[in-house]
């Protein structure tokens, strides 16, 4: 790193863009832009004769796309920092280029502060998200977490109804009966018509039998 400043170089294809983030580096100590690139093609030929510490990539420009473009420098340079500096906020956009190797994700309409914090971070080798990205992330490992739960198990048992694969989870995981019912805000009686039910649908005899066909299944 030269005079121990984080080298960058920007690739996006509108001038005006390149040269607002030539303006606000140019007043940040620490930080120099040593290139720019208007291509996918370009800022690849421009990360591996330079070395930068970081690319600040679109995503969509002429040519190689910024997603295709991140992972041609990464798998010639692996410690190259690669932040996606998009307009584009969607899921598709977003973990592709998390899966290509960005390490950080920045919207073009958030404030210099965020953009800064992000290339420092990333230059000490971190990966970081703002705030928006970060709930968007969480939010789709939400639903991966609800998937694995709920809809594997009911494609293995597809008779039982969402409160009767509910409740055989609980029994997979060792509650009894009024257990269930105090979780679930029913009565006991509602809960033995359901385990009643599910022994019928799934063809078992008792709750041992009924356990190991669900834990067989992943529940529990």
């Amino acid at each position: 790193m030269n005079s121990g400043n984080i080298r960058l170089v920007v690739a996006d294809d509108h001038a005006l863009f390149r040269e607002g983030l030539r303006a606000l580096f140019l007043v940040i100590p620490g930080i120099e832009i040593v290139g720019e690139a208007a291509t996918g093609g370009e800022v690849v030929a421009l990360a591996e004769k330079l070395q930068p510490d970081i690319v600040l990539m679109d995503i969509n420009m002429p040519g190689v796309n910024g997603i295709d473009a991140t992972r041609q420098i990464l798998r010639a340079n692996p410690t190259t920092g690669v932040i996606a500096v998009t307009m584009l906020e969607d899921d598709a956009s977003l973990f592709s280029a998390m899966r290509a190797g960005a390490r950080g994700y920045v919207l073009k309409g958030a404030n210099h502060q965020e953009l800064l914090q992000t290339v420092r971070a990333v230059a000490r080798g971190q990966a970081l998200f703002g705030a928006p990205i970060a709930a968007r992330i969480m939010a789709f490992f939400k639903d991966i977490a609800s998937n694995l739960e709920f809809d594997l198990p009911r494609e293995a048992f597809p008779e039982l109804t969402p409160r009767e694969l509910e409740i055989l989870g609980l029994i997979a995981q060792g509650a009894n009966n009024g257990q269930i019912a105090e979780k679930l805000v029913i009565s006991d009686k509602t809960v033995r018509n359901h385990i009643t039910s599910i022994f019928s649908k799934l063809q078992v005899a008792d709750r041992a039998q009924a356990i190991v066909k669900a834990r067989d299944a992943g529940l529990g």
